[in-house]
């Protein structure tokens, strides 16, 4: 996040997504559209529509699928229990409704553009447990209180070759050096994000061939698109110039794992209500500070899907294990970075590189909220090194999961149904998992057991 996190001036006049379309669909330079939109682990889903007469279908037909892609988990397996739907209902189909203000051309795919679509149902009604949905009716909570919120994001990954292993050896962390090293793959694939997202930085990370990328701070469900859509580029920017990435939050034994950190502040009618008293947290701040700590444990989940992302939380590796706050501070869960007004803000450091970026960013807007509304009182800031101190975070799925499915008052502002579905893929995973017999078992008691 920038050092001024301060909402962006208007920009000039822009041509609406519409307008965009429109004029590019009559020149020809446009001759597809992707209809895009995230199922509950965060994977890109959608159609590719014909550009000419799309805006007709968009307004008039929208885009059907079955409603399916919100029951099912990382590998496309249904499973009973969902809330949604299920095979007692019959699978029945939903729709994407595209956003029209999302339009952005696609660099690495001439001719062809992309727009995000909102979940409806039959009736045109938003569907209450997708994830875009659900972030959005946090935001308007959220603006009920009279604020609005900034969020920055910021995604690691690891620049793979097509074997799975990374394209550089040994650890420089913010190391040019390093960056050159991986070009002109890595060129090619910054490159091919211009235009496309607003990326600030690109940075070389603690693991080999791993790379942090900035987006630029923006609104909440603006931030997550622009999240979403940074994953679903790099895979593709990266095929394109015969490498891979990864966003597991711990791919290899024994190096870095990949994190998402989030950076959120507050804002009453465009100026900041974060800003510093008395260059300390003023008392709205103390106490957003305060509902993401008491709620910690249980947003864990949201920005922890699978079992492997609990491997990444390990004790001195920059990934938290408790529930901590600090200034400035790595060793904590939230860091409290007072600045200036415009760039005093939260970071929370616990949600991983595979976390779908709605329900991350829905679940700390949740937490502030929480926090704001029934006044939290903040326990005293740490110092020094904070691993071993606060309450412990999950360390497995199930754990995670019955913690989040038990606070009932971020269920209460996430959606209870929504809650329920997102956390049954995650227990079903776990499910997977322990129910597995692996290498490392037979080989650990095949003989000795």
């Amino acid at each position: 996040m920038t050092s001024s996190s301060a909402p962006a001036a208007a920009p000039g006049p822009v041509p609406s997504g519409r307008e965009q379309i429109t004029s590019a669909a009559a020149d020809r330079s446009l001759s597809e559209i992707e209809v895009a939109w995230a199922d509950h682990l965060g994977h890109t889903l959608g159609k590719r529509l014909p550009a000419a007469g799309f805006l007709d279908q968009a307004a008039n037909e929208r885009v059907g699928f079955c409603d399916a892609t919100l029951s099912w988990d990382v590998v496309a397996n249904v499973h009973e229990g969902g809330r949604l739907t299920g095979w007692h209902t019959g699978f029945p189909d939903l729709y994407a409704a595209p956003d029209l203000d999302t339009f952005r051309l696609l660099p690495w795919r001439p001719g062809a553009g992309q727009v995000l679509g909102d979940i409806v149902d039959h009736e045109g009604n938003p569907v209450r447990t997708a994830p875009r949905t659900v972030l959005r009716r946090v935001t308007e909570r959220l603006a009920e209180l009279g604020y609005h919120a900034e969020i920055g994001v910021e995604i690691e990954f690891f620049l793979l070759d097509l074997a799975g292993q990374p394209l550089a050896a040994a650890v420089h962390c913010y190391s040019l050096e390093k960056l050159n090293e991986l070009d002109p793959i890595l060129t090619s694939i910054t490159q091919g994000l211009a235009g496309y997202l607003p990326v600030e930085a690109v940075t070389s990370e603690y693991g080999p061939g791993q790379l942090e990328i900035n987006i630029h701070h923006r609104d909440p469900i603006g931030a997550a698109d622009d999240a979403f859509r940074l994953k679903y580029a790099l895979r593709a920017l990266a095929r394109a110039a015969g490498a891979r990435v990864t966003f597991m939050a711990k791919p290899f034994q024994g190096l870095s794992g990949s994190s998402m950190h989030l950076h959120v502040s507050l804002w009453r009618d465009g100026e900041p209500a974060f800003a510093p008293d008395a260059g300390a947290e003023n008392p709205l701040m103390r106490a957003a500070i305060a509902g993401v700590l008491r709620h910690l444990p249980a947003i864990s989940v949201f920005g922890a899907p699978s079992i492997n992302s609990y491997k990444r939380f390990e004790a001195r590796s920059y990934a938290p294990v408790t529930a901590t706050w600090g200034a400035d501070n790595r060793t904590a869960a939230v860091r409290s970075l007072v600045e200036t007004a415009p760039a005093t803000r939260i970071e929370l450091r616990t949600p991983g590189a595979d976390a779908n970026p709605y329900w991350a960013v829905a679940a700390l807007l949740a937490a502030v909220i929480a926090g704001v509304e029934d006044n939290e009182e903040l326990a005293p800031r740490g110092s020094g090194d904070q691993y071993g101190t606060g309450q412990p975070l999950p360390r497995t799925p199930a754990e995670a999961v019955e913690l989040a499915r038990a606070n009932k008052r971020i269920a209460g502002l996430l959606g209870e149904d929504a809650v329920h579905d997102y956390t049954l893929l995650v227990e079903q995973d776990w499910l997977a998992y322990i129910t597995t017999v692996t290498s490392w078992e037979r080989d650990r008691y095949l003989e000795l057991a």
